[in-house]
């Protein structure tokens, strides 16, 4: 994309089907002035509004997009599909689901790495590790330099984890997760069970700035009306996601029931 302006622009990830909050942080993006969005993934998978969220993308010119671990198993099919993703995949076009396939799993523009979870794998968390009793940490310096070898672009930009994080290697690279645009929220059971969650219900995403060889970075933080998205997700019989969507908790937060 040779108009893409890689001295200003924004970054979005793990939108997850919520068409609202990806209408708003575009909204944002716009208000900015930014023409220019890395989208690193994970697009559809949640019983929101898969194929109206992935319209917003796939309309949205300016946008140079790779996959997510969801979208590579919403494109898969099978009977052993997550809920989420056999939702998804029901819900998109044969277009869609087209254009999701096509997308690569990391992509290097000018001196931007992209990827979903870390260069080799879109199923590892980058800055963030899990311990055995489902605490999730930063990652420490030295295995996020290790899974960094080989990328030699100025910014890496990751997503995966939903929790917006910069690291700046000793060498000058840069690894930024912009957090996530839809699911501020979520459970997994690998390496080991775990909860995360933002305690916001904000759609988050990052714009970044060149500035001579250094890189300017910011979190925004963008509110919209969740009640559709959660009302969506609790007709799908769904009620942890809609919690998730509406607070940014699924466990822990006052007064909130048992995450299922």
């Amino acid at each position: 994309m040779t108009d893409f302006n890689l001295d200003r622009f924004a970054v979005i990830a793990d939108v997850h089907g919520n068409a609202d909050a990806l209408a708003a942080v575009l909204a944002d993006v716009d208000g900015l002035g930014i023409g220019s969005i890395f989208n690193l993934g994970d697009h559809v998978s949640g019983p929101l509004a898969p194929a109206e969220a992935l319209a917003l993308t796939m309309g949205r010119a300016g946008m140079i997009s790779v996959r997510g671990n969801h979208d590579r198993w919403v494109v898969a099919g099978g009977a052993n599909m997550y809920p989420s993703d056999r939702i998804a995949r029901e819900d998109l076009s044969q277009a869609q689901l087209e254009w999701l396939a096509a997308l690569p799993a990391t992509r290097r523009v000018g001196d931007v790495f992209l990827c979903h979870g870390t260069p080799r794998d879109d199923l590892e968390y980058w800055l963030e590790t899990v311990t055995p009793e489902g605490h999730v940490v930063f990652r420490g310096l030295p295995e996020i330099a290790r899974a960094a070898v080989g990328v030699d672009a100025g910014l890496a930009l990751c997503a995966h984890t939903h929790l917006p994080r910069r690291v700046d290697l000793p060498d000058g690279r840069v690894i930024l997760n912009p957090g996530s645009v839809g699911c501020p929220a979520y459970e997994d059971v690998e390496p080991y069970p775990h909860v995360v969650q933002t305690g916001t219900p904000l759609a988050t995403y990052a714009v970044v700035e060149r500035r001579g060889t250094a890189w300017a970075t910011s979190v925004r933080q963008v509110p919209y009306d969740p009640a559709r998205m959660a009302e969506a997700a609790r007709a799908a019989g769904r009620e942890g996601w809609a919690r998730a969507v509406s607070t940014g908790w699924l466990r822990g937060a006052p007064g909130a029931p048992a995450a299922r």
